[in-house]
């Protein structure tokens, strides 16, 4: 259990704690702290809520919703208010609304939806804008015609689930007149990148290598794209993927991948904190929009994402801190730096 700084010094210490400060008063709890990136939104939100002044608890659940609900038990035991969850399941976590709602905390959903019409709040990347920003490219590249593969993330995924209802809207027209076709679609477990990668090889088999873009629901699965694509020869297929891990940023440096979108995690894990301190303070979040839920529009912070080309490296990534230089080689020269 990773406690925030404040809360764990008093304990250290032994400073007198008042009352609401005996246990957490928000709770972060996240699916998983495996992949790369969860590290920075753990960072950020415990940053962000230390700035607040609130005390936080921090769990991970190892993508196990057994886990994960016997965490949502814990917090709201030990007193948590706001429980900012990134549910193991979307479906499933509407059990975690209506346990927190009967012990009068509010709950946040992070990253994913949690499909319940009485969830408080969804904070999330612009997920269907991924999609289209995804498709958009890929049709200027390919000036609107070819065989295009999707490669999805975890079946009834709320994430996986808007991106690719993103590709799917800005593609409709031009599979309409005939002159995209969508040759797969294929859903992925755990956004698996071994998946994917068999997923394109068996495509590419299938359409003698004629392939000529890939839309990938996130880094990993790109990754996979981008081997089996290099496996075959190929280096003038169209591939997207999301979340700018800097494996993937490199490989657009070296043209290996034609674009990231990048999906910051400092905004989204600041802005979940915000949220949260607004819903102690009994005040009402600015949302952007909504997302109907089991039947009810829930209200939706939305953080924007942008398109990482070798042009876009410096400004949005380097100069923000999301990457650093060190870890972009293949991007020394689109970085102007110094021998």
């Amino acid at each position: 259990m990773i406690r925030s700084l404040a809360l764990a010094l008093a304990v250290l210490l032994g400073v007198p704690a008042c009352k609401q400060q005996q246990g957490p008063q928000v709770a972060f709890l996240l699916s998983t702290l495996q992949e790369e990136r969860y590290q920075k939104d753990v960072r950020y939100f415990e940053a962000r809520a230390s700035e607040l002044g609130m005390s936080v608890v921090t769990l991970a659940a190892d993508n196990d919703n057994a886990k994960q609900i016997a965490q949502v038990e814990d917090v709201l035991t030990e007193g948590a208010k706001v429980l900012v969850i990134q549910p193991t399941d979307s479906q499933a976590a509407s059990s975690y609304v209506r346990l927190a709602h009967e012990h009068g905390a509010k709950v946040v959903a992070y990253d994913r939806a949690i499909v319940s019409p009485d969830l408080d709040y969804y904070v999330s990347h612009d997920s269907y804008k991924v999609g289209v920003l995804q498709a958009k490219a890929a049709i200027a590249a390919t000036n609107g015609k070819g065989k295009y593969i999707l490669l999805a993330g975890q079946a009834g995924h709320s994430v996986a689930t808007q991106i690719t209802r993103g590709y799917e809207d800005t593609l409709a027209p031009y599979v309409a007149r005939g002159d995209i076709e969508i040759v797969m679609k294929q859903n992925h477990s755990s956004w698996s990148p071994e998946q994917a990668l068999r997923t394109v090889e068996d495509a590419l088999t299938h359409n003698h290598n004629k392939i000529d873009a890939i839309l990938a629901n996130n880094s990993g699965m790109a990754r996979g794209a981008v081997q089996a694509v290099s496996a075959a020869g190929l280096t003038n297929v169209f591939i997207a993927g999301a979340d700018a891990d800097a494996a993937n940023i490199n490989f657009v440096c070296a043209g290996k991948q034609t674009i990231e979108v990048l999906k910051d995690i400092q905004p989204l894990a600041r802005t979940a904190a915000e949220v949260a301190h607004d819903l102690l303070n009994g005040d009402k979040p600015t949302t952007s929009t909504t997302i109907s839920l089991a039947g009810k529009d829930v209200p939706v912070v939305a953080v924007r994402v942008e398109v990482i080309t070798p042009d876009t490296v410096k400004s949005l990534l380097v100069d923000s801190g999301f990457l650093t230089a060190d870890e972009l080689p293949a991007c020394k020269s689109h970085l102007a730096l110094v021998p």
